[in-house]
């Protein structure tokens, strides 16, 4: 299997290219689905998604599979194109499931944390009329410990979803894509 993917030109989608033997190396082959439900072979799936990351997200992307041997039936160029759609569509509602539920884990988390840090506080100042050293360690380490609490829901809401919706945007992109099959000479 060679691949490439070509440099595109102002108003013009940018092209992915697969070289492939036959159709059979698009696809993965532990895959009892029928054809048009089935997954992609995982490099591949890598490859197309890699390369189409490298173009702008608003540019579209077109996909054009050279293959060897072109499949005997008709309609077998249409198939190819409708499974590697439901492929991308499908990955794409697999990742909108993840955001929500790691927003939904952040939520939460923030909850959990929101409270944690609540009675880390609510302690400190209990504590806080007591003098010496032993108190007023003991006060600091519930105030650090209760805004560490405070980590995971903030890495959540600030970090984490960004590069999901991004993978979300291309693969729907992927999904909607022009895909176009070829025998290679």
């Amino acid at each position: 299997m060679s691949r490439s993917a070509t440099e595109s030109r102002p108003g013009t989608p940018g092209r992915i290219e697969l070289n492939l033997r036959d159709m059979s190396q698009l696809f993965n082959s532990m895959d009892p689905s029928p054809f048009h439900e089935k997954d992609l072979d995982h490099d591949a799936e890598e490859f197309i998604i890699s390369w189409a990351q490298e173009f702008h997200s608003r540019e579209p992307v077109e996909l054009l599979v050279h293959l060897q041997q072109l499949p005997e039936a008709r309609e077998a160029k249409r198939l190819i194109e409708q499974a590697v759609h439901h492929y991308f569509a499908y990955r794409a509602r697999l990742n909108q499931l993840e955001v929500r539920r790691l927003l939904e884990q952040g939520r939460l988390s923030l909850v959990i944390g929101l409270l944690f840090l609540a009675v880390c506080l609510s302690i400190s100042e209990i504590l806080a009329s007591g003098t010496g050293t032993g108190p007023r360690i003991v006060r600091e380490g519930l105030t650090i410990a209760g805004w560490v609490a405070m980590w995971r829901p903030m890495q959540v809401y600030l970090y984490d979803w960004w590069p999901l919706r991004q993978r979300g945007r291309i693969l729907e992109k992927l999904s909607r894509m022009k895909v176009e099959v070829r025998q290679r000479v």
